[in-house]
């Protein structure tokens, strides 16, 4: 039985990405060896015993933090249920999801009828459900020093790409060229921390390649 590192699950609207303005329902696993200078879940990177609590602990969690909890895909989907939430789109985050297999997971999820979309980093081995929509948002030269991996660039069904500035998309650029996924997959940019330079940037590259351009909503509302 796989056990899965908790940090929360709670019930919102997806903010980014393909997705956008969907009922969802996140749970978002603890431990990430990436590095984005940028997090904005840096809580999530580390998994210390002293913060381990029970899944109680974390369902009633008011303000992030690094609490975080064991719990099995039963645990999940049993807490799922009992909080009587009414999303079936579920969002698999972190930390970075993918240290995990989500192969249970994804699939005890799916046997509600429930739709699974991971959002990773592509730094790790993808393991989930067929159905599961992977959302590749991914990491180059992070300060973990992990490369991104081809099987996950091909795996994904949208690649959302954290930019700051020009630099940015060239390097996406040339992981495309790598991966040879350009044309197999949609492409979305999401400009850093709402910078008016970086927006600016993204619409035009996004105007120009019949690109998406992801905004990241959720902060704009003031929402989790």
């Amino acid at each position: 039985m796989i056990l899965y590192k908790v940090n929360e699950i709670f019930q919102t609207i997806q903010g980014e990405g393909y997705f956008t303005g969907v009922p969802s329902v996140f749970v978002r696993l603890q431990v990430c060896p990436v590095g984005c200078a940028w997090c904005d879940t840096k809580q999530t990177w580390e998994a210390e015993p002293q913060d381990e609590v029970s899944f109680g602990e974390i369902i009633a969690k008011q303000a992030d933090s690094p609490l975080w909890c064991l719990a099995s895909e039963g645990d999940i989907i049993k807490q799922y249920q009992s909080l009587g939430f009414t999303a079936k789109h579920i969002v698999i985050t972190g930390g970075e999801p993918c240290l995990y297999d989500l192969k249970p997971l994804t699939a005890a999820f799916e046997q509600l009828g429930c739709q699974c979309q991971i959002e990773t980093s592509g730094t790790f081995e993808i393991q989930c459900s067929d159905k599961t929509w992977v959302t590749v948002s991914p990491k180059i030269a992070m300060k973990g020093k992990l490369p991104v991996l081809i099987s996950a660039m091909q795996r994904a069904n949208e690649v959302k790409h954290p930019v700051g500035t020009l630099k940015d998309i060239e390097q996406l650029d040339a992981l495309l060229l790598e991966t040879k996924c350009q044309h197999k997959v949609g492409i979305a940019l999401q400009p850093i921390s709402q910078k008016p330079r970086a927006i600016e940037l993204c619409m035009q590259v996004c105007i120009e390649r019949n690109w998406r351009l992801s905004i990241q909503t959720h902060k704009y509302l003031n929402i989790a």
